[in-house]
């Protein structure tokens, strides 16, 4: 995120000594994306970084996919897969549950009240969608509180750890690249355009160094390696605590985004879904639909048109609201649908007429867009309802 801050103690200028009252260097470490070539930050630890004193296997959850095949669209019904109950002894990084996936991006969720783990994706960026809860994320950088509806964006190699004050319902998209803002929404030095649907000012990154102390710190580590996924964990030990920076500066760092303030782009005929989009990473995109006006035109349509999108598959997740273009279709809060490439989809037929004449939709939908097919998951073929391909033939079970 091209948008610098500057937090805590740093040196007048980089690459220079810092040191404590007794004397004591600080070690610097660059943090810098694109080998050093992108977006970067420094920080500046009372320890060594990069000092471990064990390096262990640490165990994935299931993270196998199976294809799509026969090709159909999927309703799965995500609360299903954890309730509170168990909640209370779950955590949003260790008890995640796959629910598709391929080799560009991950789609987890997760229902948990416990704190995790500390944690450090070296694969690539997180965009975690808070469906409900509040709590905060602990990062080396400082402390980012989240609320419901927040974006929770972490870069990738980022050690954190969540700290849920209520059970927290999220919605995990991780990437095997960075996650930013769209391209066209950014003027050629990085600022947010006049046209783009949210600003700087509605990014909230950490304010203060958190400055923790500790010895033989243990943080789980995702990263690639050898196997059918490509992924594998390890568990490092730290001689002393990752959290003990002064001070850092840069443009990347962890922020929010709270989905309240996207403002909704509208016009005199139904919009395309890149006007929904709010961030990017390679081959995905991350879109949401919230309560907004909708179309002008006299003759105008509310619902979406029956589209194929040929290069991309769709994975949209009902999080509040009435979803317009569902209805009779069995869809509910807490649903994903997926719509492969190779498919036209759209509104269920009733829904058409039935949307005639709205001015306004209130409905809350985080959309996932990849432009590789997606497969599904251990999580996603255990709460599949096995019958919404049938839906707009008037067949569902």
């Amino acid at each position: 995120m091209a948008y610098y801050r500057c937090v805590g103690e740093v040196p007048r200028q980089r690459h220079t000594q810092l040191r404590d009252d007794d004397g004591r260097l600080r070690r610097e470490e660059l943090m810098g994306e694109e080998g050093f070539s992108s977006d970067s930050s420094l920080l500046y630890h009372r320890g060594v970084p990069s000092a471990i004193v064990a390096s262990e296997v640490w165990e994935l959850p299931d993270l196998a996919t199976v294809a799509n095949h026969p090709l159909k669209p999927l309703h799965l019904r995500l609360h299903d897969l954890a309730d509170d109950t168990d909640a209370k002894s779950h955590d949003p990084v260790t008890h995640r549950r796959l629910v598709l996936g391929n080799g560009d991006v991950r789609i987890s969720y997760a229902v948990a009240g416990a704190t995790s783990p500390y944690y450090r994706n070296a694969l690539g960026d997180e965009c975690v969608f808070v469906e409900e809860g509040e709590g905060v994320v602990e990062t080396v950088f400082g402390t980012v509180p989240y609320a419901t509806g927040d974006f929770v964006v972490i870069p990738r190699a980022t050690t954190h750890r969540w700290v849920p004050a209520t059970i927290t319902r999220a919605y995990a998209i991780e990437g095997n690249s960075h996650i930013a803002p769209p391209k066209r929404y950014l003027s050629r030095y990085g600022q947010l355009l006049e046209h783009a649907p949210y600003c700087e000012r509605d990014l909230h990154g950490p304010s203060e160094p958190l400055l923790e102390e500790g010895t033989d710190v243990e943080v789980l580590v995702k990263h690639r390696g050898p196997g059918p996924s490509g992924i594998v964990g390890t568990r490092m030990t730290y001689a002393t605590h990752p959290f003990d920076v002064v001070g850092w500066d840069g443009c990347l760092y962890p922020y929010t985004f709270d989905v309240a303030d996207f403002m909704p782009i509208t016009g005199k005929v139904h919009q395309p879904p890149p006007v929904h989009q709010v961030f990017e990473g390679y081959n995905f995109v991350v879109c949401a639909f919230v309560p907004r006006k909708v179309d002008y035109h006299p003759g105008s349509i509310p619902v979406p048109y029956y589209h194929s999108n040929v290069d991309s598959d769709e994975v949209m997740f009902y999080v509040a609201g009435d979803y317009e273009a569902r209805k009779g279709s069995g869809i509910g809060l807490g649903s994903i649908t997926l719509h492969p490439g190779g498919y036209a989809h759209g509104p269920q037929p009733d829904a058409i007429e039935a949307s005639l004449g709205a001015e306004a939709f209130d409905e809350l939908a985080v959309m996932v867009d990849t432009f590789r097919p997606l497969e599904v998951g251990e999580g996603g073929r255990a709460v599949d309802d096995g019958a919404y391909a049938w839906s707009w033939a008037g067949r569902q079970l």
